[in-house]
């Protein structure tokens, strides 16, 4: 581990957690904002479900760990909520089973620490359409309908506002955009940078508004080495210095 020590924010799911850093990705940018603050952690993996997120949780999030996460952004759901395939085979997970996972996650990341705060992604719509036309002929016949997906949208918000976990609604929050079907995905399922920009919003939105101390929203969050030096770049004086530890304007417009 290199230092000082940073709070960690971990992202915790399927494709849209490990596609995150790419495309102008959602990861990608919380790790531009947040430099010199917290180092954001990718734990993604493509094509999984809550299942598979169980079977791996303790080592994902192992309760001995010497340094806990401050923050960690969980998203399972869209491969759940896959129709289901004749063989049992598949990624299909029944709502009743998603719903119990997702509360044992949620369970499991509330006792690794007191300052461990968490926020769930909730399934967002699919391009219908998109996904069909996208579909390789190597895979069976891949049942997504945004039907499903608000229906598993909807139980983790639920469970969310039972279980006092903050979640953001990305169903509705990608619908917001008039053309979201195009704008907001690169093959139907997965983010581009505009449906990226949305998830950063969100989130930085539930940052800011929450009332847990210490706040994690970026502006709160104490800047790394911020001392002033004689090495920083000399000002019109020609007498002192400049010291640019803090200069986050180009962010202020856009992630004030």
């Amino acid at each position: 581990m290199v230092g000082p020590a940073r709070p960690q924010f971990v992202l915790f799911g399927s494709s849209i957690v490990q596609l995150s850093f790419g495309h102008g990705g959602w990861g990608a940018t919380l790790a531009d904002i947040y430099a010199r603050k917290a180092d954001i952690l990718s734990r993604g993996y493509f094509g999984w479900n809550s299942r598979r997120a169980l079977e791996v949780l303790d080592q994902v999030f192992p309760k001995d760990a010497a340094l806990q996460p401050s923050l960690v952004i969980v998203y399972f759901g869209g491969n759940d909520s896959m129709g289901p395939h004749s063989s049992g085979l598949g990624p299909h997970v029944p709502l009743p089973e998603y719903i119990e996972n997702m509360r044992k996650i949620a369970t499991h990341l509330q006792s690794l620490s007191e300052k461990t705060r968490i926020i769930f992604l909730s399934c967002p719509p699919v391009n219908e359409a998109k996904v069909r036309g996208n579909t390789s002929q190597i895979f069976s016949e891949l049942v997504r309908t945004n039907e499903l997906c608000q229906s598993y949208s909807e139980a983790c918000i639920k469970l969310c506002q039972e279980m006092g976990v903050k979640v953001i609604d990305l169903f509705t929050a990608l619908q917001k955009r008039d053309d979201w079907m195009d704008a907001c995905f690169i093959d139907g399922v997965h983010l581009s940078a505009e449906g990226s920009t949305i998830v950063v919003r969100e989130i930085l939105k539930v940052l800011k508004e929450a009332d847990w101390e210490p706040s994690l929203h970026w502006k709160s969050i104490p800047t790394e080495f911020p001392e002033d030096s004689s090495y920083d770049l000399v000002a019109a004086d020609g007498v002192t210095t400049l010291n640019p530890s803090e200069w986050t304007y180009y962010w202020e417009n856009q992630w004030d």
